[in-house]
């Protein structure tokens, strides 16, 4: 998906008419002298956003992917690697840089509303909702709250677990990045200009933080971080911050990249779309370039690509494919940046949307009953203090479940549950053993989501080829979306080369634990 973060502050730049001699005089920074772990070979994980198995196996078995193919013919791949829900940029990578989901670290998704502040949180969508949202909300919360006070305190990403272990490592284009070194990020002066960000940004990263035209290392990058190509979010200007890295012999314990540019064709094109796939191996060859020989990349690293979430194909016509949660709730009104006192919020997520009931004298069935009227949702869900419910359109029953019961799935999780299974299509054998199907690690990751946030949520997700919108939402009609808890959008592939130790892992909530073990050190 797209590296929304610096999407919105694009738009912020162009409203605010700073042009690109502000991106373009912005400084390089010094390379730091990381030492990677004495017992341990460098740890690259590289995310391609919207990598998906089925096309990847494609465009490999029609011979377009070839640094793609060598990692896999001399490492092993892992088809369906479960993502974190709702399936957007900003939970899965905070999913994946802490090993928790979204009740520990509280990034319930892209775009949530904040009860506390009475606000929206957007990390930066389409500009409709950027603009009802408000500018400056949006620019600061991007660059500034997402990890200096959205991301939870009680949980520490991997960066903080190895700083505290006085193991270096980077980031390379990730949203998510808080870790224990000082940084200070270098905003193009004609937005410091316009009062949308501070003049001065300083944030804790990684020992290495790389951040588009915020934060660069390489000098060769001035030409790939321009308006038209996102400020340096994108293929080009990451490959080359870590090919600097490798050619400089800087290379920390751990580096997290990310290649976001495949995730724009699938959106317009659907997910079919083989270009962005040669484009990331294209920048994949070119890191694995930096190296005498790709074999030697495998001997002086070990190497993690993997995608981020799938993606749903959109029906093209909007009447069918967009579901319009302000008409489907039209006796209420709703939040806006000029209705702040509404009865309901809504949050799009592209194919999953939160709906927060601010009036109290609504019930929740109020909210409920009209949903259920629309085959397109997949199901309903919200809570009661710790009990889940959750009930869709093709069934007079609830599903309610929690932790700790006699049902245990294949991760050891065990549940109370009750109601009708068929909703989350669960199955139980005989010895009270859960197997999910249609929405995998189902009842973690929804009560994730479920949990996240106080007060009183619904979350609605959709059917496969359909999407969520609202009065300000920017939709996917013709292409691909995702968002949804379905299997669709929630899993993706995993390759590993470079190493035979590599613990199994069926999740991505799963992987920082990992790594860290990777690295021979325990999860602290």
């Amino acid at each position: 998906m797209k590296r929304k973060i610096i999407y919105g502050l694009t738009i912020v730049i162009v409203l605010s008419a700073s042009l690109i001699l502000a991106v373009s005089i912005s400084p390089t920074k010094d390379l730091p002298d990381p030492s990677a772990h004495p017992q341990q070979k460098p740890v690259i994980l590289i995310v391609v956003d919207s990598l998906m198995n089925k096309p990847l196996q494609k465009a490999a078995d029609e011979g377009k992917i070839p640094a793609f193919s060598f990692l896999i013919n001399y490492g092993r791949i892992y088809p369906e690697m479960i993502s974190s829900y709702p399936t957007m940029s900003v939970t899965i990578d905070s999913t994946l840089l802490t090993g928790t989901y979204p009740e520990q670290h509280k990034i319930p998704g892209l775009i949530w509303f904040k009860e506390d502040e009475g606000r929206i949180i957007s990390y930066g969508s389409g500009i409709g909702e950027i603009w009802n949202t408000g500018v400056r909300n949006v620019a600061k919360d991007s660059v500034i709250h997402l990890n200096e006070t959205h991301l939870s305190k009680e949980v520490q990403t991997i960066h903080e677990n190895l700083a505290s272990s006085q193991i270096s490592s980077a980031s390379i284009n990730g949203i998510i990045y808080r870790g224990s070194a000082a940084h200070q990020l270098n905003v193009p002066k004609l937005i410091g200009l316009t009062n949308l960000l501070p003049k001065e940004i300083k944030v804790n990263g990684p020992t290495i933080l790389s951040l588009g035209a915020l934060s660069q290392y390489n000098p060769e990058n001035d030409f790939h971080k321009f308006i038209w190509n996102r400020l340096g979010v994108n293929n080009k200007f990451t490959a080359n911050e870590l090919s600097y890295l490798i050619k400089q012999n800087k290379l920390p314990a751990f580096i997290l990249s990310y290649l976001p540019d495949a995730d724009a064709a699938i959106h317009k094109h659907g997910p079919n779309d083989l270009k962005g796939i040669e484009k990331a191996d294209q920048a994949l060859q070119d890191i694995l370039n930096s190296f005498s020989s790709w074999e030697e990349a495998l001997q002086k690293a070990t190497w993690i690509v993997m995608g981020d979430s799938g993606q749903s194909s959109i029906k093209k016509d909007k009447k069918t494919s967009l579901i319009d949660l302000n008409k489907s709730l039209n006796n209420y009104s709703f939040w806006e940046g000029n209705n702040k006192k509404a009865q309901l919020a809504i949050a799009i997520n592209e194919r999953m949307a939160y709906i927060y009931v601010n009036d109290k004298n609504i019930e929740r069935a109020d909210i409920t009953k009209p949903l259920k009227k629309d085959e397109r949702i997949g199901f309903i869900a919200w809570k009661e203090g710790n009990k889940n419910y959750v009930t869709s359109p093709g069934s007079n029953e609830e599903l309610t479940f929690s932790p700790n019961g006699p049902y245990v799935d294949e991760f050891g999780q065990s549940w109370e549950i009750s109601g009708d299974f068929s909703i989350l299509d669960l199955k139980v054998s005989g010895e009270g053993r859960l197997q999910y199907n249609d929405y995998p690690d189902a009842l973690a990751r929804l009560r994730g989501a479920l949990h996240a946030q106080s007060g009183r949520v619904i979350i609605v997700d959709a059917k496969p080829a359909y999407e969520f919108i609202e009065k300000h939402s920017h939709d996917h009609a013709g292409g691909a979306a995702h968002g949804s808890l379905h299997k669709v959008d929630s899993l993706v592939p995993m390759i590993v080369a470079g190493t035979d130790e590599f613990p199994e892992v069926q999740r991505l909530v799963d992987l920082k634990k990992a790594i860290l073990q990777l690295l021979d050190r325990g999860q602290e």
